[in-house]
């Protein structure tokens, strides 16, 4: 009774531990980057005003760091347009002699200037023409094809409003004061509007993206929540996002990569089932049970994930000292070693290391495992993580035999980031329509931006040519691999 009454005594501590932890502590292994590069930002603001007293005060050390600058600021986009300014002396006679003087050359120099965000106005002038002779004949070009009859936006500017939306997360409304600030009054609604015809225009070349990544022979997929308004009970209801995403530049795959966002207003596993029919290979995956329904209906072999199983055992290792957990981490640790020296080979040469290298450590971890469950409480966090990891064995461990599949899910969660951000700063979708769209528009711009492609130019370039007719059978020429021939897909992320 004793021991039964510390195990669950150990048990909540560790619980309180958590919570202290996620309420106050951080939420992951490593520091977040965005929080990082937030302290180095003002570390070095500090360090730039130091930088400019002491220029002012010592004119030798401002010529010095001056030069420095020069030497390694690098060079200016050649693409970009140019404006010279000449700064010519006053007159071109010797100071001495006064004899013309003669051009022996010059200095250039380049700095980076921005000209702010400007409206402006595209005016269009269809002329009539009638006959003197016809009565009632007149002719007149036809109109250009436009995204919104009668509104005032070009694709360009809706695009523009796509883009700051989800890629840059600016919700409407900020867009909306923004663009007030220029004396242009647009309602948030006009900017939602225009959004949902953009999406709609969108939704066949998002379709068919979906499509070619589920002929691709392994994908990853994730999911997490979109708090959508639910305005029947006054409150936001929880959707999810599934994300499903192609990467193979890790072993040198040629297929590019790219990310496919679909919304669900629910996690039931009939959602993933339905997604990624037709699809038939390698599914990399966290521990979420409803994979399992599809690997049991589909043609889908379950992938999963390391760093899920080493995220568990870390929770416990920085509550507090926890032997166990430490050396799981460890042993963990030499498996992520030995990933980072075969990173961008070939699946074949990855295989090999694994099984030479790889294997032995899994051999002797998972009865280390068991053996470690058999002592402790099962009613402990630590047994917990343990029976987490070896429940999911054979999945952990398909990577060692096959050197396409990743170790961990990391590609897609990183793929999930973004929307992350988005929800936090328009906190909900207003309407189930509304994610939907959300999910279409981010996955072009964040297949875009896996490739290189400048989303911008792209959802422009896009637009304009489905307003002005383009096939559907033609639909591949607008995804966005098609807009990135030039770049070498091979190189690993």
């Amino acid at each position: 009774m004793l021991l039964a009454e510390q195990a669950e005594s150990e048990r909540l501590r560790q619980i309180i531990k958590e919570l202290q932890r996620y309420r106050f502590g951080r939420r992951a292994e490593t520091l977040p980057e965005d929080q990082l590069l937030l302290a180095l930002e003002e570390v070095e603001q500090v360090e730039a005003a130091g930088n400019a007293q002491s220029e002012m005060e010592q004119p030798d050390r401002r010529a010095a760091r001056a030069a420095h600058r020069h030497r390694n600021r690098g060079s200016l986009p050649a693409h970009l347009p140019r404006i010279e300014n000449v700064v010519d002396i006053d007159s071109r006679s010797c100071p001495c002699c006064a004899n013309p003087l003669h051009r022996i050359g010059e200095d250039i120099s380049e700095r980076l200037d921005i000209v702010p965000a400007q409206f402006r106005v595209l005016v269009t002038r269809r002329p009539k023409y009638a006959c003197r002779r016809c009565e009632g004949m007149v002719v007149q070009a036809p109109a250009p094809a436009r995204l919104i009859e009668g509104g005032l936006p070009t694709e360009a500017t809706v695009a523009h409003v796509l883009v700051a939306k989800y890629a840059d997360h600016l919700p409407l409304y900020r867009q909306a004061q923004i663009y007030a600030r220029q004396g242009v009054s647009l309602d948030r609604s006009t900017l939602a509007d225009w959004v949902g015809r953009a999406a709609f225009l969108l939704r066949p070349v998002h379709e068919r993206l979906f499509e070619k990544l589920k002929a691709s022979g392994k994908l990853f997929a994730d999911e997490t929540t979109a708090p959508v308004l639910d305005p029947g009970r006054g409150r936001t209801k929880t959707g999810q996002l599934f994300a499903y995403a192609r990467d193979d530049r890790p072993w040198g795959g040629t297929d590019p990569p790219g990310v496919v966002y679909v919304y669900a207003p629910d996690r039931k596993a009939e959602r993933p089932i339905a997604h990624l029919a037709g699809f038939i290979g390698v599914l990399q995956v966290d521990g979420y049970g409803g994979y399992k329904v599809l690997a049991g209906r589909n043609q889908v072999t379950l992938a999963f994930c390391w760093s899920h199983v080493r995220r568990r055992f870390y929770e416990l290792a920085a509550a507090g000292p926890a032997p166990i957990a430490s050396e799981a981490l460890t042993r963990i640790a030499e498996l992520y070693r030995i990933e980072s020296e075969i990173r961008g080979c070939s699946p074949e040469e990855r295989r090999t290391a694994r099984q030479e290298c790889s294997r032995p450590v899994l051999d002797e971890l998972e009865p280390w495992l068991r053996s470690k469950l058999a002592i402790i409480s099962q009613k402990s966090k630590l047994a917990e993580a343990i029976r987490y990891a070896l429940s999911r064995w054979e999945g952990l461990t398909r990577f060692v035999d096959d050197g396409r599949v990743e170790i961990d899910s990391n590609v897609v969660e990183r793929s999930i980031r973004p929307l992350a951000l988005n929800r936090k700063n328009a906190l909900f979708a207003g309407s189930d329509g509304g994610a939907e769209h959300w999910a279409m528009v981010a996955s072009l711009i964040e297949t875009c931006k896996l490739i290189g492609v400048e989303p911008y130019g792209y959802l422009v370039d896009v637009i304009t040519r489905i307003v002005q007719g383009h096939p559907n059978s033609l639909l591949d020429e607008l995804l966005p691999w098609s807009y990135s021939a030039a770049q070498d897909l091979k190189t690993v992320a």
